[in-house]
């Protein structure tokens, strides 16, 4: 045990841990400033700060048993991962329009976001059974992609685009971790262009029979979201007024913003769930460029030393973990910034370690618990499918 202890304290990343506490504190302080005024919501600083203890403690819980046990598990952990899934077309609770939720004993848990983690555990021990240099189409592409394609619809029809698309963005990275071979990697692209370029066509030259069809089943919001970035001339007042308040709110903050607790927009609720998915418009209007600007330099001091930590490691399955988990929070930084500045749809998907909700804050810290983790029980031994071994520093 205290050889253990030694091993944990010498291969910890301070920097990473440093980091996670200065996102609290930006989290708590936005989350105060986004609910102080609105009684619906007091205290939930409190419960942020409730839900960050119980993240640090699972983070620290997690340095004391090695990864390739969560490998091995990986397959098991994946189909309760999509029978959760399933569950909830039968117990799901709706909330702002998708049922993707369970709530058991007043709180609230998302299984689409803790299968982004059990997917990137599972596409890992894939690959790490085949041990190849790069990857054959029929035996690891077209598997993988029907891997991820499984829980992708599941999390589609809820409907939840954001997370649904978050899963794509994980497959594509790990395939390329994995060394996709570059005419499939080509092959791909084209028919994603193909795909992309032709549903584009097709739904402006057909866009009201298309929305006529979803009407017809109570979904036309799900291409309101869609118009009010691909085509806002038609688009209703109340499909773009999420995203043109939160545009105006981030813009009037100006350089340096209007000053802690001075959000005008914020304050009057003009923008809507400022607290949770909408928070990066209380950074913005309170703190301006400069605050908005710090913000996204401490991700990508958070994504560098995940990089670093990856490029340190003898095997390959730590490496497709940590990738797969930098993807899923780059992307999830790039849709929900994006998402408020105009050039992505509206979507329920928050900002890392910043937007109020106990379910993605525990499986971000559970992901930043598993990076640590691969890093202090990676193999030292060299290993057929072993990488360069550059010092962290």
């Amino acid at each position: 045990m205290v050889f253990l202890f030694k091993k944990i304290l010498n291969r910890m990343d301070g920097m990473i841990l440093f980091l996670l506490l200065i996102f609290m504190t930006i989290s708590i302080f936005c989350i105060y400033s986004a609910t102080w005024k609105d009684p619906s919501f007091e205290g939930s600083y409190i419960k942020m700060i409730y839900f960050y203890a119980l993240g640090f403690a699972v983070v620290f819980a997690m340095l004391f048993f090695n990864y390739k046990i969560l490998l091995k598990l990986s397959p098991f952990l994946y189909l309760i991962g999509l029978g959760l899934l399933v569950l909830l077309f039968f117990q799901g609770k709706t909330i702002n329009n998708a049922q993707g939720w369970f709530t058991v004993y007043g709180l609230s848990f998302q299984p689409a976001e803790l299968c982004k983690l059990l997917l990137i555990l599972f596409l890992a021990y894939f690959l790490s059974k085949r041990e190849v240099d790069s990857l054959s189409l029929m035996k690891d592409v077209i598997p993988m992609g029907v891997i991820t394609f499984i829980p992708f619809v599941l999390v589609l029809v809820q409907p939840d685009l954001g997370n649904s698309i978050g899963y794509l963005v994980i497959y594509i990275v790990v395939c390329w971790m994995g060394n996709i071979r570059y005419r499939h990697a080509l092959i791909g692209l084209v028919v994603i262009a193909i795909v992309s370029g032709v549903s584009l066509y097709s739904y402006v030259k057909y866009h009201d029979e298309v929305k006529s069809f979803m009407a017809t089943y109570k979904k036309e919001y799900w291409l309101d979201r869609i118009d009010a970035v691909l085509l806002p001339e038609l688009a209703s007042d109340k499909a773009t007024y999420h995203m043109d308040r939160a545009v105006v709110a981030i813009g009037s903050g100006s350089l340096k913003g209007d000053g802690y607790l001075k959000g005008s927009s914020i304050q009057s609720g003009r923008v809507p769930y400022t607290y949770s998915d909408s928070i990066f418009v209380v950074i913005g209007e309170e703190f301006g460029f400069l605050g908005c600007s710090i913000l996204l330099i401490l991700y990508f001091f958070l994504i560098y030393r995940m990089t670093i930590i990856s490029l340190s490691l003898s095997s390959k399955r730590g490496i497709y973990i940590i990738a797969g988990i930098s993807a899923m929070f780059l992307f999830q930084i790039f849709e929900n910034i994006g998402m408020l500045i105009g050039i992505m749809p509206i979507t329920g998907i928050t900002l890392p370690f910043i937007s109020y909700g106990g379910t993605s804050l525990l499986i971000n810290m559970i992901s930043i618990g598993l990076v640590l983790n691969i890093r202090i029980y990676d193999d030292v031994e060299t290993e057929s499918m072993s990488v360069g071994k550059p010092s962290v520093t």
